[in-house]
């Protein structure tokens, strides 16, 4: 193994752990020195990873965040209801959109993570300044949700589907 297949699987051990890994721990498991361990965590932070050190090893503070497009349905009442669902259970919504069928895709980008978003969201609609664009699809509709992980992201998927917001995709709505 060469020196960046060991960060690499330097980085891979630290992203699939919660705990500290200690130096000595990874020179035992990639059979170096503890100082090729220094070394090679200097050359990943050099590289932008965010790997910190605490007095009982190395913790990277990267989350690797998993995106998915659900597609949902509901009336302007349950907007509100819709959005406090997603953020609730720990999802960002980074989107809106929809398929018409002669302007192609349209999308509102949204980045709503909490409560006080979803309230600004809510205040813009009811101020008349626009409708939401899931009129335009008789109510049908598309978000992108952002999770820490596929745990969550399936929670927010059955809390949807146990509202009757949550619609199944079509073939060809997964192609786009």
């Amino acid at each position: 193994m060469n020196g960046e297949q060991r960060r690499q699987a330097i980085l891979t051990q630290l992203q699939n752990t919660a705990q500290p890994l200690s130096g000595i721990q990874l020179a035992k498991c990639f059979q170096v020195s503890r100082q090729v361990i220094v070394q090679d965590i200097a050359l990943l932070r050099a590289a932008n990873h965010d790997i910190f050190s605490t007095n009982r090893g190395y913790l990277l503070n990267e989350r690797p965040d998993i995106t998915k497009v659900l597609k949902v349905s509901h009336t302007d009442e349950q907007i509100e209801e819709e959005l406090n669902t997603i953020v609730d259970l720990g999802g960002e919504v980074l989107d809106v959109f929809v398929y018409h069928r002669v302007y192609g895709k349209i999308q509102g980008l949204l980045s709503i993570h909490s409560r006080r978003n979803v309230k600004e969201f809510m205040q813009d609609i009811h101020s008349g300044k626009s409708s939401p664009l899931k009129n335009i699809t008789s109510n049908y509709h598309y978000h992108t949700i952002k999770a820490d992980s596929a745990e969550t992201l399936h929670l927010i998927e059955q809390a949807l589907k146990e509202k009757g917001f949550l619609l199944p995709m079509d073939d060809w709505e997964m192609e786009h």
